[in-house]
């Protein structure tokens, strides 16, 4: 399939150049806000609906095991290179940021794979919520530690990690669907269904306008950071190929596990980071994920990774 005959894609790019060439198009935040939160409960309830139909099997398990593997690897090895060309803080958020996941990225490839035909399962949703926390828990500990800080609450992190608003609205949405099964795909199938991939389609407008402002941010940054934005998606979801083929996990849910490997956080990490290491520099984590990596992933990264997978496989 060609990314490029999808009309959310395509929208995507339209916002890309609409900010670039400063138009006056925008979304108000609080229409970008309400299509966010409805994305992850459409997302969460399709695959509780998947789960309710397929059940629990030993591809779970091996799903969960590899991303926790790869949540932990991933912003460990990253920090320990970055902060070669980083201050520590610096480094740790930006490691932090790239070793959590982007729900949208997400998104964006499970609607490429429908298109094209490539099953997966609708669990892999919880997958992506359960990535999302050892980064910020890594971040948080690492910079209490280069701050010399042993007062941390670890307690406190965690209650915050799965508290965060989008967190407990997918999971709610996902044991929602599990509970209602069938019935409850059937009722909210226009939600879930018809409406989904207009409104991915306007959400990306929104993300399109939102990396043409970030990449002004770009400017004057270590060429390295910027090699790093692009060239550690590719390292990172090869790594999850090769565990994957390692645990025997499926197709479909393979490439997802590379998508979620190679994108980097855009919304929960930053915003943790935002308080929690108030010292590191936005336009460096911010900046990179947003302005390089998400249309990357969104433009050549997705379809990159299934036509790896699919050679390997």
């Amino acid at each position: 399939m060609n990314i490029l005959l999808d009309p959310a894609i395509l929208f995507f790019i339209v916002g890309i150049l609409a900010g670039l060439v400063r138009s006056n198009l925008e979304v108000p935040e609080q229409i970008s806000k309400f299509l966010s939160l409805y994305l992850l409960m459409a997302l969460g309830l399709k695959g509780g609906f998947a789960l309710a139909k397929d059940g629990f099997t030993n591809e779970i398990i091996s799903s969960v095991l590899v991303g926790v593997t790869l949540a932990i690897v991933i912003p460990i090895a990253g920090y320990f290179f970055l902060k070669r060309f980083l201050a520590g803080l610096d480094a740790i958020a930006v490691a932090a940021t790239y070793g959590s996941v982007s729900a949208v990225t997400f998104v964006t490839a499970t609607q490429y794979l429908s298109t094209a035909g490539i099953n997966y399962n609708g669990f892999m949703s919880a997958v992506m919520t359960i990535m999302e926390i050892p980064a910020i828990l890594i971040a948080v500990l690492v910079s209490a530690k280069l701050r010399n800080n042993s007062a941390i609450s670890f307690p406190k992190v965690l209650h915050e990690s799965f508290t965060d608003g989008a967190n407990i609205l997918l999971l709610a949405a996902l044991v929602i669907g599990i509970v209602t099964g069938s019935t409850g795909e059937t009722i909210m199938k226009p939600f879930t269904g018809d409406l989904f991939k207009g409104l991915l389609a306007f959400f990306l407008l929104d993300m399109g306008l939102q990396v043409a402002r970030r990449i002004p941010e770009l400017r004057g940054k270590n060429p390295v950071l910027l090699v790093y934005a692009i060239g550690s998606p590719l390292i990172h979801s090869l790594l999850a190929l090769v565990l994957c083929i390692g645990v025997s996990i499926g197709l479909g849910n393979t490439i997802l596990l590379m998508v979620l490997s190679a994108s980097a956080s855009y919304i929960a990490v930053p915003a943790v980071i935002k308080h929690a290491i108030p010292e590191a520099n936005p336009s460096i984590y911010f900046g990179l994920s947003l302005g390089l990596t998400f249309p990357f992933n969104v433009l050549v990264g997705i379809p990159l990774y299934t036509e790896i997978a699919q050679r390997f496989m």
